[in-house]
């Protein structure tokens, strides 16, 4: 927002607050005692105020200056949740890394699996491939 019509708003806000000041003394007093019992009864019928929900904040031991900062009155009640929150992202972790590890190990066999299954279906000698000789005859032959 601009601060030219910021300006035209505060001016406007202030020529309506000194007309409704200027103005509530002339209102009769039958009328100011109808507008006083509105207003009691609207705020006992005034909902209760929101409850905010704690927010989740994962504080560690010797964190410096967080450790001493007051918690919520629902985190003393709860440590074992807290402690299950802060465990849940570690679990993952560790299942995830666990996982990849398997995958990894499960394509590196499947790999060795088909350079045997080739090697064993060639018609040279297993031997053949142990010599460095013929390794050196290969590359010259294929050149």
């Amino acid at each position: 927002m601009s601060s030219a019509l910021e300006t035209k708003e505060l001016e406007f806000a202030r020529q309506l607050r000194r007309a409704l000041d200027e103005n509530a003394a002339r209102i009769p007093p039958a009328t100011t005692d109808r507008l006083a019992a509105a207003r009691r009864a609207a705020l006992a019928r005034k909902k209760p105020e929101a409850v905010q929900a704690p927010v989740f904040a994962p504080v560690f031991v010797g964190a410096g200056t967080l450790a001493h900062l007051p918690q919520p009155e629902s985190s003393r009640r709860l440590p074992r949740l807290r402690k299950l929150a802060l465990a849940w992202p570690v679990l993952a972790l560790v299942i995830g890394l666990a996982g990849i590890a398997w995958w990894e190990d499960h394509q590196r066999t499947a790999e060795l699996a088909d350079i045997d299954a080739a090697m064993l279906s060639d018609d040279l000698p297993l031997n053949a491939y142990l010599d460095h000789g013929f390794n050196a005859y290969l590359t010259r032959s294929n050149h």
